[in-house]
């Protein structure tokens, strides 16, 4: 299924689980003006087609444990798979890191680092970041406040 193959109805209904992935069948039916069994199969098809890939619960970072956001770039020493490929296995094992994005330009990743407080953070970056062989350089930058969450591509405002 290609981005082309999304009609109006499908974005709608994207763009209503985006909002909300509890609302029952129901009630997204009535949302976007369709029966519930013609729905119910829509939700199934973008489901196998691979635009919803899940369902989860937003939870609020402070009262989690997980107060403090930082951004940290990241060049890697070389680029060769033997090292970057552990690397992104390392990540994928950090409690702290929140996502990791391989990005261009003056870095090679960009991590989403999510802990309690700023002391946290300087343990994990003394303990683990720093002390990480495949690392040459990074830069973090701390998140002031968010803005817009990242949560909501805006599927109802696809082309």
């Amino acid at each position: 299924m290609a981005d082309s193959d999304l009609d109006a109805l499908d974005r709608r209904i994207l763009a209503e689980l985006e909002k909300d992935g509890r609302l029952p069948n129901s009630e997204l039916a009535q949302r976007v003006g369709l029966s519930e069994s013609p729905c119910l199969r829509r939700v199934r098809r973008l489901e196998q087609a691979g635009y919803i890939t899940g369902y989860h619960a937003h939870l609020e970072p402070r009262l989690n444990g997980r107060g403090l956001t930082v951004f940290v770039g990241v060049k890697v020493r070389r680029h060769a798979s033997e090292e970057v490929l552990p690397f992104e296995d390392w990540t994928r094992g950090r409690p702290e890191v929140a996502a990791c994005f391989l990005i261009s330009g003056e870095f090679d990743y960009l991590l989403h680092v999510a802990v309690q407080d700023l002391a946290a953070y300087e343990s994990f970056l003394t303990g683990q970041l720093l002390r990480n062989p495949a690392i040459a350089d990074i830069r973090s930058m701390i998140a002031v406040r968010s803005v817009k969450a990242p949560f909501g591509l805006a599927a109802g405002a696809l082309p």
